[in-house]
């Protein structure tokens, strides 16, 4: 009976709209601050720190004090995985009931999935790295062969010192909105590290949407042979700025 209770109140603590786009906004690993938090949640700051109450207190999300400023993150992968495991969920609900999400088109083109490439991006990489063998995923998880190994070292990550964290390695990871596997784990973690090192995305302001940059049109079609929507549909409109769900909050 406590295992449906606890269910009950997490679910009900993420189902209220403006937790939900608190929860949403940061899906993209960065902290923010709770005046940002509440321009996301389309709240005022006061009902802002009540919900952020709410959920720092279930452990969702973490605070963490710098000088005279407080920011917020979620709590670890744990929670990133649930919020995008409901999310493929609701892509699934009748018409009427599924999400619509502003900035709808440069989401879908490429996202942050907490520490890792989502959208049409995160898709195309992981069909390209199975494609060529590099990569083989499993129901249960993921693998990187030798010859991956190779490839991802001359793309500039350290393999053998990705090894030896605690985390998953390498797992599929459902992508919501392509309904396709991503790569997660440690291996998706290090493949957004580097292309953003190289310069080839940037993230747009307000909103987990990435902007592929020229740079990144010619290096994901040289080195994986994949080719994007134009990097300005990826940024979406200025009057868009930021990624939500539909419902508005009161």
């Amino acid at each position: 009976m406590s295992e449906v209770l606890d269910l009950a109140a997490v679910a009900a603590l993420v189902g209220d709209p403006a937790r939900a786009n608190i929860l949403c906004a940061l899906l993209d690993g960065r902290a923010l601050t709770a005046s940002e938090l509440a321009y996301a949640a389309h709240v005022s700051p006061q009902t802002a720190s009540g919900h952020l109450g709410k959920l720092t207190a279930a452990k969702l999300i973490g605070v963490v004090a710098q000088g005279r400023h407080r920011y917020y993150r979620l709590a670890g992968q744990r929670v990133a995985a649930m919020l995008e495991s409901i999310m493929n969920v609701a892509a699934d609900a009748p018409r009427g009931y599924t999400p619509r999400w502003r900035h709808d088109d440069a989401l879908r083109t490429a996202r942050t999935c907490y520490d890792h490439f989502a959208g049409r991006l995160g898709v195309g990489l992981a069909d390209a790295l199975c494609a060529r063998g590099h990569l083989v995923f499993t129901a249960d998880g993921g693998e990187v062969t030798p010859d991956g190994v190779a490839f991802l070292t001359e793309f500039g990550l350290d393999v053998a010192g990705l090894q030896q964290r605690r985390r998953p390695f390498c797992r599929p990871c459902l992508d919501w909105s392509e309904r396709r596997p991503h790569v997660a784990g440690v291996v998706g973690a290090a493949l957004m590290r580097r292309v953003f090192d190289l310069g080839w995305v940037k993230r747009v302001r307000d909103t987990r949407a990435l902007a592929i940059t020229p740079l990144g049109e010619r290096g994901l079609r040289d080195m994986f042979d994949l080719s994007l929507p134009d990097r300005h549909q990826a940024a979406g409109s200025a009057s868009e700025r930021h990624a939500a769900v539909a419902a508005p909050a009161t």
